[in-house]
């Protein structure tokens, strides 16, 4: 297990609870330790009936550079009390049973999971937003970009198609995903924008004073009502075949994990945090 400390940070200002991700020397890569961590700090702010809307951030130049694949902090073999479902413990269990258990908890399930949470959540976005970064900030109810922020998900060079919460058709459209995940280039702020994939670009130094902002204008509103709010929006979003087709496409992305290793080394194709970052520039 990782000995770094405070990987996920937790303050109020008023009815605003801030959560941040606290990697910043690994780009605030996600290691489980850091996902149980942010399921901490979300709980703790649904639970506190003073906070009405929760921003999500990322400590340093960059929100998140995705799943951490790398750093001396890599926990993948770490046992942890699972949450989000009740798949068996991944660690010691061969080939697809580690790999599907673990990424049921601690990517789709805990995405899924804190995308019901019923209060307000806005996701603030500087710097690198790459692929398990994207999970983050898409289960979301909103997301602020800083002006230098940047979206990609490259994962299609290791043959597999997509991250594992695959919401790319429903926040950006069919066709749009479709050239997203086959180029696996960069989309800077100003595009995602137009493609629909955030709420707004402000100026880097204006990023935390914007969304929070936005977040106590929001937090004026009457909190049952945010939360049925979100909940039918949620809902009709999943009568479009978001959870579905989120179900589905887990199962594919597990086919090549699978494929990976079945005729490579290593189930992502031989990549490495440097590998994926290189191949997208």
């Amino acid at each position: 297990m990782t000995d770094e400390a405070d990987v996920v940070r937790y303050r109020t200002e008023g009815p605003v609870a801030v959560v941040t991700m606290h990697r910043p020397q690994y780009r605030n890569a996600q290691n489980s330790a850091m996902t149980y961590a942010l399921d901490d700090a979300l709980y703790r702010a649904a639970d506190d009936d003073e906070v009405k809307v929760i921003v999500l951030t990322g400590e340093g130049k960059h929100f998140s550079a995705g799943h951490d694949i790398g750093t001396p902090g890599r926990d993948i073999d770490t046992t942890f009390p699972r949450r989000a479902g009740l798949w068996w413990d991944h660690v010691g269990k061969p080939g697809a049973e580690s790999r599907f258990a673990r990424e049921s908890e601690v990517y789709l399930g805990m995405c899924r999971r804190w995308r019901e949470l019923p209060k307000p959540t806005i996701a603030a976005v500087q710097g690198a937003c790459i692929a398990g970064g994207l999970m983050l900030a898409w289960c979301c109810d909103l997301i602020v970009a800083a002006d230098d922020a940047f979206f990609a998900d490259p994962v299609v060079r290791m043959g597999i198609p997509g991250v594992e919460y695959f919401a790319h058709p429903w926040v950006m459209g069919p066709r749009h995903a479709k050239e997203f995940l086959f180029l696996g280039e960069r989309v800077y702020a100003d595009r995602a924008l137009q493609l629909g994939m955030i709420n707004r670009v402000v100026p880097r130094a204006d990023l935390e004073s914007s969304t929070m902002d936005i977040a106590r204008r929001i937090a004026e509103m009457p909190r049952l009502g945010l939360a049925l709010t979100k909940k039918a929006v949620n809902q009709a979003e999943d009568l479009m075949g978001l959870r579905a087709g989120m179900d589905s496409v887990f199962g594919l992305h597990h086919v090549a994990h699978a494929h990976n290793a079945e005729v490579g080394h290593d189930s992502l194709a031989g990549h490495d945090a440097r590998s994926m970052r290189d191949g997208g520039r």
